[in-house]
Order: structure tokens, then sequence, then C-alpha cells
């Protein structure tokens, strides 16, 4: 199996694994901000920084990351 059977793989497993990755992450804002919080940082940076995790989203990029790691692993 080479680099590029193993690459395709990986991406294959990821792929399958994107939509729950996606609901752990967005399950996990809470837990950042009040980490953040926690930090002692003043109300109009903890502001900003929630706004900034309220707006964010995650997304899975199989195509990247499967030509990533296989430009790594090639090293």
């Amino acid at each position: 199996m080479g680099i590029p059977d193993m690459a395709a793989k990986g991406r294959a497993k990821l792929d399958r694994k994107a939509a729950r990755m996606s609901t752990s992450w967005n399950a996990a804002k809470p837990r950042m901000k009040s980490g953040y919080a926690a930090v002692g940082f003043g109300p109009t940076r903890q502001a900003n920084y929630s706004s900034g995790i309220d707006a964010a989203t995650h997304k899975v990029d199989a195509p990247k990351w499967e030509r990533n790691w296989s430009l790594k692993m090639a090293e």
C-alpha cells in the first residue's frame, strides 16, 4: 500500500467522521467561551471572543487533508 492508497483510506475515514466532528465542535462552543473568560480578559475582549465563536463555523476539508498528508509523508 503506497502513500496515495493510505491517503485515500484516511480521507474516506475523515469523510465518515466529518458530520460528527462538526457537531462536537459546535457543542464545545460554550466551553470555549467559558475557558476564555476564566483567563481574566476584560469584558470587551470576552464579548469580542464570544461573538467570534458564535459566528464561527467548522468545516472539514477532506481534499485539503489528503493533499497535505500526502505531501508531508513524502518529505
